[in-house]
């Protein structure tokens, strides 16, 4: 029954499935994950820690809503638990069990000491990479393709021509609608938030120099020619500390939790052997 429960648990977490909407990869890998944590599950629950862990009913029974709100229907979550061969019984039951791991792993983490600003202005010092912002641009653009010179003379005269009328983002997209031949013309052209390098390199140099509502001149590329429009700008560089600061002690926060757990549950393993 708990491997039933283990498989239910992280067919969501990993593939956002019920068991039975896995396929056969991804219901071996749930498998074999279940089975290396039951193991791991087993000794935790037989440590002195879990000994002294009750779960409140409310607790339980949220976690049991959590799990209800997948499905559509309650059928539908009866289903999947006859899928697994669990009643409701068994399923509150496998639950109970996971909220005391979860709880013994909190009392694990829970004396650790606090990441302070000072900590976290470390790792920021240390890994500029991480919050540095790339030059990005929001653009749209109208492109159309030719087969031979005179088609290709018809495009770009058709392109000069819509340059000057085009002036504001939904004249922009009413004429990519029309005249686009990209499939961005549903979306009034819309190429969205572009990176450097994410554009060809015929069209990058003019699109980074546009400014904001600026309409680039007629540019060749593999695919036909095309007018980019500058929709925003959007600020580059490295982000303030004081900006990301929380999220910095959080995910510290977060990792030395989990190193802490895992080293625990390791001692488990040596005091076994």
């Amino acid at each position: 029954m708990m491997h039933g429960y283990l498989e239910l648990k992280l067919s969501w977490e990993m593939f956002q499935k019920a068991p039975d909407g896995l396929n056969d990869a991804e219901r071996g890998r749930v498998g074999d994950i279940a089975q290396r944590q039951h193991r791991i599950e087993q000794r935790i629950l037989a440590t002195p820690l879990a000994a002294s862990v009750a779960i409140p009913a409310p607790t339980l029974a949220t976690r049991i809503s959590e799990i209800r709100a997948r499905y559509a229907d309650e059928s539908s979550f009866k289903d999947a638990l006859h899928h697994i061969g669990m009643q409701l019984t068994d399923l509150e039951s496998a639950i109970a069990r996971d909220l005391r791991v979860e709880a013994v792993l909190d009392k694990v983490a829970a004396h650790l000491p606090e990441v302070s600003a000072v900590d976290a202005e470390i790792y920021y010092r240390l890994h500029p990479d991480a919050f540095d912002r790339p030059e990005a641009r929001r653009l749209r653009h109208i492109l159309i393709t030719f087969g031979n010179p005179k088609e290709e003379a018809g495009a770009r005269k058709t392109l000069e021509g819509l340059r000057s009328t085009v002036n504001s983002d939904e004249k922009f997209a009413t004429a990519a609608l029309r005249h686009s031949q990209c499939p961005t013309a549903m979306e009034g052209g819309m190429l969205g938030v572009v990176k450097r390098n994410q554009l060809f390199p015929e069209l990058e140099p003019a699109a980074f120099a546009l400014m904001e509502g600026e309409i680039s001149e007629v540019l060749a590329s593999p695919m036909g020619l095309h007018i980019l429009r500058c929709d925003e700008i959007f600020d580059c560089g490295l982000l303030p500390f004081e900006s990301v600061r929380e999220r910095i002690i959080e995910r510290l926060t977060d990792k030395r939790r989990q190193e802490a757990q895992r080293d625990w549950i390791k001692s488990l393993d040596k005091a076994i052997a």
